[in-house]
């Protein structure tokens, strides 16, 4: 299982080490971490998604020690269905002029955007749960997939 945290922090210098300096230095491995400006440009809102390291006093344990640092305002864990979450990938696909149709129809499929075309490859965006992000890539790998980008996961409270 893993833990999904979103954390409110003061936009300064040294903030982001620090909060994963916290994480590492317990032995926690961050799959993901996205990190970006509110509306408030003094303030960042952070995303971490770790994995399971055991009990849930342990994860209890490390969000009050991610209180107790100087820089962050507000932490909050996700619960399966707290939240809405989404990732952005940018994902370069091998095509040829009898292949392309084929691609352009899986991206339709999943919604994804077309941002450039070349004689040799397509540049697909696709947004989505990891779900999603897990489902095309699978169908785009049989095509050779050239290059990959990853956000991390991005998620806000419901309601």
């Amino acid at each position: 299982m893993k833990h999904t945290i979103s954390a409110l922090v003061e936009n300064k210098f040294g903030v982001l080490a620090r909060v994963a300096g916290l994480f590492s230095g317990r032995g926690f491995n961050i799959s993901s971490l996205a990190v970006g400006e509110t509306m408030d440009p003094a303030i960042s809102r952070m995303t971490i998604v770790v994995d399971d390291q055991g009990s849930p006093q342990i994860m209890e344990q490390v969000e009050k020690q991610l209180n107790k640092l100087i820089n962050v305002i507000k932490i909050q864990e996700f619960s399966r269905g707290e939240s809405v979450d989404r990732e952005l990938i940018l994902v370069k696909v091998k095509t040829t002029t009898s292949t392309r149709s084929e691609i352009l129809e899986i991206a339709q499929i999943f919604r994804a955007r077309v941002i450039d075309v070349s004689t040799s490859a397509l540049v697909l965006e696709v947004t989505g749960t990891e779900d999603k992000i897990r489902a095309i890539l699978s169908l785009l790998a049989r095509y050779g997939v050239k290059e990959l980008v990853r956000t991390g996961k991005a998620a806000i409270a419901r309601g």
